[in-house]
Parts: C-alpha cells; structure tokens; sequence
C-alpha cells in the first residue's frame, strides 16, 4: 500500500547553497530570523546533519541536528524540524526522522536527543508512539521567554527526548492501544467546550505500581488562542505531574489518542523496565 509520502524524497544536505535554502523555510515555517547558514554549513561539515524533504525540486521540510557531548558520550541533538503547513499532519516528519535515524546509524551514533513540549500531542504522538523515543526528562521553561508564533506566551517547558536508535525499545516494540495505571487527574469539558484538568488525584507515587496516566487536551494551540489562563493551568497541573513522576523513576513511553474526551493520554513507566 503506497503512503501519502511516497512521492516526497529525502536527502542530506551539504553546501552552502543548501543552507540558505534551508533558511528561507525556516523563516517560512516560524516566522522569525533563521539560524545564520554559515552556523548550519560549520556543524553539517563537522559531523552534523541536514536532511531536506522534496516535492519535485521544491524543499517542504528540514531536519537540523548537530554533533553533543555530555558525561563522556557523543550523541546526535537533532534541533529543529520544520515542514510547511501545506504539507503538515501527513506523516512527512515520521519519515524525515527515520531517515535521520538511518543516517545517524551509518554516521556512529547511538543516541539521538531532542526536545518538545509535553502539551503538543501531534508531536508527543511522533516521538513517542511512532518512534518509540523515551521521554526522559522535564525541562522547566527551558528556552525562557519565546515570541515566535506557536510559543508565545507561555513558559516554555519542554520534554527531552531519548532515542536510543539501536535499541530494542526502538526496534522490537509491541504498542499498547490504551494507556493504564492510575490516572493523575481527571478531565472534563467546560461550557465553551474546552477541555479542563481537575485537582491532582495522587497525593504521592506509588513506585510499586508499573505506570501512570497524565492526560493532556488533544488540541492544545486551540486552547492558547481561545484561554490563555486555562492554557497556563494546564502547563503547571502537568508540570507538576510530569515532574513528580520522574522524581520517582518513571519516564514518558507511550502516547495514545482519547479523541472521544478530547484529550489525549501519557503513559509513565519505570525506565528499568524498557528494552535496553
């Protein structure tokens, strides 16, 4: 069975040419000054990588990511993924992203690392349920204060994404379709329709059980447009939730989709537990 992508191409990116390219998306794409192309071109030469995705001869994605070192290990921090809205919500980035991972193998590297935030279900669904990444820590308002057009306005909290890309959890997972385990606070829909979080249910983790549910809205940029202040509760409640877990051992790995209550819902487990 064809996919949507199929007649979309993916290739690295190498030459200056290729960088300023790359530029005018980005700009497209988040509607802020791009990084400098001498940046980019530097870290591609330097064991870095730039993917471009065509329709034809015309460039509808990036993927950026450029050589990390921390604790005596190198790794791939894969920065920035931009698709144009055009071609969003088709799959495009799942395919950009294994053919990094397939790139990244050839390159050496076993680590590919990058961050998200914990509100935006499309791209939690990605990282974790398509790709099998591992949500393995909060980052609170780790860019500080951002003006571009899908971040304003909020503190700018943000997942770590562990993708051990040679791993079992990585290559041998079988998918669960609903998330278990107790459920960190329950939802509703209030009088506008949008969806609210309820006080915390967990007073303190039971690390004898194998994983919790943290619920998050399905359509999160809907609420930031509609209700800021119920956008800004929603950061903090899962904040706090997210934050607890992983002060006890659990580590984001699954995402399943709730569409019928609007929301979507994260899987905590303990990290011993996954396939190393």
């Amino acid at each position: 069975m064809k996919a949507i992508t199929d007649h979309i191409t993916c290739r690295q990116l190498t030459s200056i040419r290729d960088m300023n390219e790359v530029a005018k998306l980005e700009e497209e794409v988040w509607k802020m000054k791009p990084i400098p192309f001498h940046q980019t071109y530097t870290a591609v030469n330097n064991g870095g990588l730039m993917l471009g995705a065509y329709e034809k001869e015309t460039m509808i994605g990036f993927l950026y990511s450029f050589p990390g070192f921390k604790d005596g290990n190198v790794y791939l921090c894969s920065h920035m993924l931009g698709i144009h809205p055009h071609y969003r919500k088709i799959g495009l980035g799942k395919k950009m992203k294994e053919t990094q991972r397939q790139i990244a193998l050839d390159k050496g590297y076993k680590l590919v690392t990058w961050t998200f935030d914990p509100l935006e279900s499309v791209n939690a669904y990605l990282n974790l349920t398509k790709l099998n990444g591992i949500g393995a820590k909060y980052l609170e308002n780790y860019y500080g204060v951002m003006d571009d057009a899908l971040n304003a306005g909020l503190p700018s909290d943000r997942f770590l994404i562990e993708w051990w890309i040679d791993s079992g959890h990585v290559n041998d997972r079988v998918k669960t379709k609903v998330a278990g385990g107790p459920m960190f606070f329950h939802t509703q829909l209030n009088k506008h329709g949008l969806l609210t979080a309820g006080e915390p249910l967990i007073d303190k983790i039971n690390t004898a059980e194998n994983s919790f549910s943290v619920p998050i809205p399905f359509d999160f940029q809907s609420i930031k447009k509609e209700d800021h202040g119920l956008a800004t509760d929603w950061r903090l409640k899962t904040r706090q939730a997210i934050m607890s877990l992983m002060t006890s051992g659990y580590v984001a790995e699954n995402l399943t989709k709730d569409e019928a209550n609007n929301r979507c819902l994260y899987e905590f487990k303990k990290r011993s537990s996954l396939k190393s």
